[in-house]
């Protein structure tokens, strides 16, 4: 059975190049070979080697092993993860052990036994295999440690919304089915993608969150697929992308309706082909990720409004769930609100806080514009500000709804377009159609206007 390594021989001997290629194929899937050295850097470029077998000579009447150690050199600053064997005769071997001082891995001696040439080959092979893990452990770890300060707690619901979500990410969790999350900001979509693959069977491998807000054109792919050393002026190194960390794990693309019709074609390309481009490397990297997408926008509307793409909404979306907003599982309020309190009691320092009666009415009465985002705040500054053992409605600050200001009783035009247009969208689900036709004007200038005022 063949190993899957590939193998690069660079020789100025024909004779050693078939000798090798012959022997070496009935064990590796891929060996090439190259006459003349300076074709090393294109080739390098264009495609990954697991051992390379490199002559120390190449110009005739030259033996001081000089013109290997060069072109070794090369290689490492292209991969410095590269494992490297020469070729060398009997009376080099000194010169060898000097090219393993500079970074060479082995030495192959001429005439080479077979059995002795596989075995330093195989072992060279797996070297690299173990280089290249180690990595992408350390690549994994770094982006972990990034964000180890950031807490996630177990989503919390007993609400019948909340029972048939937990349902269905149980059903789906253990699959490979991309997973589109629907709702709106503060309902907790990364809570869920993150239980989605606590539940999945990559749940020992690294979940790796990308905020799509926070990438302009310029950073977009670089962030996702990473870069060469050089490839802009400020690549001082290489770096992986997100897709490479999270591959073997999942990715979560949080926000991804913000995306602009040229990211949206960057990304479907990657998820289509499975494989991804370095920025300044024409070599690709194949990705193995479990894909979880959200956002709050519509995303069918956007696609009618040539906003989104269809054929990267089918793409993400084999599995859709939608999570209803605080408002609509009122019997979680309270849940919600006595579990904060013990994480902010805990962290604040203030033990067994309890909120009263009439506090817990007013939060049970409130629409929550925010959705649980906004009642945790609402909860951590009450506890901060508390003077006493209760939590009174005194004590929780609601923020007051637009439409309870005095916007309705002015004349400004906008503002009341703008409070108009909310409204519809909260009356109708966030249904651009049924909005546009109680708003009178056509779904298309609904789409404009929700641009122009950014929500």
């Amino acid at each position: 059975m063949k190993n899957k390594g590939r193998i690069l021989i660079v020789d100025d001997n024909e004779e050693i190049l078939i000798a090798l290629k012959l022997f070496l194929l009935n064990h590796f899937e891929v060996v090439d070979t190259q006459k003349n050295p300076n074709t090393i850097p294109d080739t390098i470029q264009r495609q990954s080697y697991d051992v390379i077998i490199l002559d120390m000579n190449f110009s005739a009447g030259v033996n001081t092993g000089n013109e290997g150690i060069f072109w070794m050199k090369k290689i490492l600053k292209n991969d410095p993860l590269a494992i490297i064997l020469f070729i060398t005769a009997y009376g080099d071997i000194e010169m060898a052990v000097n090219a393993i001082k500079e970074g060479a891995t082995d030495y192959i001696q001429k005439p080479w036994d077979d059995d002795k040439l596989l075995a330093t080959i195989l072992t060279a092979a797996r070297l690299r295999k173990s280089n290249l893990e180690i990595k992408k452990l350390r690549n994994k770890q770094i982006h972990l440690t990034e964000n180890i300060d950031k807490s996630f707690r177990m989503f919390i619901g007993n609400s019948p919304e909340m029972q048939k979500v937990l349902k269905t990410i149980a059903k789906v969790a253990s699959t490979e089915a991309n997973i589109l999350i629907l709702g709106e900001n503060g309902t907790g979509k990364e809570l869920i993608a993150r239980e989605i693959h606590k539940q999945s069977l990559r749940s020992g491998e690294v979940f790796v969150n990308v905020d799509m807000v926070s990438f302009n054109e310029g950073v977009f792919e670089s962030e996702l697929f990473g870069h060469v050393k050089g490839a802009f002026t400020d690549a001082r190194e290489e770096r992986a992308g997100r897709f490479e960390i999270a591959s073997g794990g999942t990715l979560f693309l949080d926000e991804i309706g913000n995306l602009t019709l040229s990211m949206q074609t960057k990304l479907l390309a990657a998820l289509q082909n499975r494989e991804i481009f370095r920025i300044g490397s024409n070599k690709p990297v194949p990705i193995d990720i479990r894909l979880i997408s959200a956002t709050n926008k519509p995303l069918t509307e956007m696609i009618s409004a040539s906003a989104f793409r269809e054929d990267l909404l089918y793409r993400i979306n084999t599995i859709q769930i939608i999570l209803p907003p605080l408002r609509k599982r009122i019997e979680d309020i309270a849940l919600l609100a006595d579990h904060f309190l013990i994480i902010y009691g805990e962290k604040y320092n203030k033990h067994d806080l309890k909120i009263s009666k009439q506090g817990m009415n007013a939060l049970l009465n409130y629409n929550f514009p925010g959705n649980i985002r906004e009642l945790e705040h609402m909860v951590e500054k009450a506890v901060i500000l508390c003077e006493s053992g209760i939590l009174k409605q005194q004590d929780l600050f609601f923020q007051q709804r637009i439409s309870d200001t005095s916007v309705q009783k002015s004349f400004d035009l906008e503002a009341n377009e703008k409070q108009l247009i909310l409204e519809a969208l909260e009356k109708h689900e966030n249904n651009f159609t049924k909005a546009s036709i109680e708003l009178n004007i056509s779904r298309k200038t609904l789409y404009n206007k929700i641009k122009k005022y950014g929500f």
